[in-house]
């Protein structure tokens, strides 16, 4: 299966990401959004996201240059349909997943692969409500897209070998490293960090230690790069806590019950860095627990 023609839905921060890795290993990508601001936002984004790889000597001007001429922008789904493969990047709900992939049916070719960025959705499931279960994958990305090395590769129950090979094929020409999931709630990465996050969260709930003292624990204690609690900003609280659900019922035990606290955030409409306000608040200069 020869790919060259990329179309990805959704111009959020997974799918300009997407667009831009790919545009500068050659693809030709259409990026669809059904906000005019959002396609706008997501171009200068990922100009500014190429500029800086300019700037550490990673791409050069022309490059970014060529990448950002590859880039083509449609508020029409159906504009889609002549694409080799459509990578679904759209928000962690399945109904809304499912809802793009019947508007998108009707318009493909014969030999369209279909795609989902999702974190932790069933494939199976997904592609159950297409008519090409066969040629659907999970196509998980890390964020953020253009610095993290991994793609998680989720077959369904009914993806054939070539599909597999091509997608495969395609994270090879990114220059990204694959790692192949079984079809389980949350794959791999985040059946564990997930409920890493969700414990810290829980640890916060009850008063173990406050924002800060977890944040820095875990940095200077087991070496990680970010705090969780400034991890779950980074992500989207939202999208932690649909991750956190499907867990907990997918796999129906309690250890998964997502945290009431982590519950509240949401609620509140604090979900991280995309709003200014979660574990931290984002509005000064310097970011501030809110706990």
């Amino acid at each position: 299966m020869g790919i060259e023609r990329i179309g990805v839905v959704g111009a959020g921060q997974m799918g300009s990401g997407i667009a831009h890795v790919c545009a500068l290993a050659g693809y030709d990508v259409l990026l669809t959004d059904i906000s005019e601001d959002a396609l706008a936002a997501a171009l200068q984004k990922v100009s500014s996201n190429m500029d800086r790889q300019v700037s550490k000597g990673l791409i050069t001007a022309a490059d970014k240059d060529e990448g950002l001429r590859r880039i083509d922008t449609t508020f029409k789904l159906t504009d889609l349909g002549p694409t080799d493969l459509v990578i679904e990047a759209a928000t962690e709900r399945e109904t809304v997943k499912q809802a793009i992939f019947e508007d998108l049916l009707p318009h493909l070719t014969p030999d369209t692969i279909l795609t989902s960025n999702t974190s932790s959705i069933s494939i199976t499931r997904l592609a159950s409500r297409t008519n090409r279960p066969e040629k659907f994958m999970g196509f998980h990305f890390m964020n953020p897209v253009p610095i993290m090395q991994l793609v998680e590769l989720i077959r369904g129950i009914a993806t054939d070998v070539p599909t597999y090979d091509a997608c495969k094929g395609v994270v090879d020409r990114l220059g990204k490293t694959s790692a192949t999931a079984e079809d389980f709630p949350a794959f791999i990465v985040n059946r564990i960090l997930m409920p890493m996050i969700n414990e810290a969260v829980y640890t916060l709930y009850e008063g173990v230690g406050n924002v800060l003292s977890i944040d820095t624990s875990l940095k200077l204690g087991a070496n990680h790069p970010m705090g969780p609690l400034e991890l779950a900003d980074f992500i989207g609280l939202d999208t932690c806590l649909a991750i956190m659900t499907v867990l907990h019922d997918g796999l129906s035990d309690t250890k998964y019950r997502p945290c009431p606290l982590l519950t509240k955030y949401v609620e509140a409409g604090w979900l991280g860095r995309k709003t200014d306000r979660g574990f931290y608040d984002y509005r000064g200069e310097v970011p501030v627990p809110t706990r």
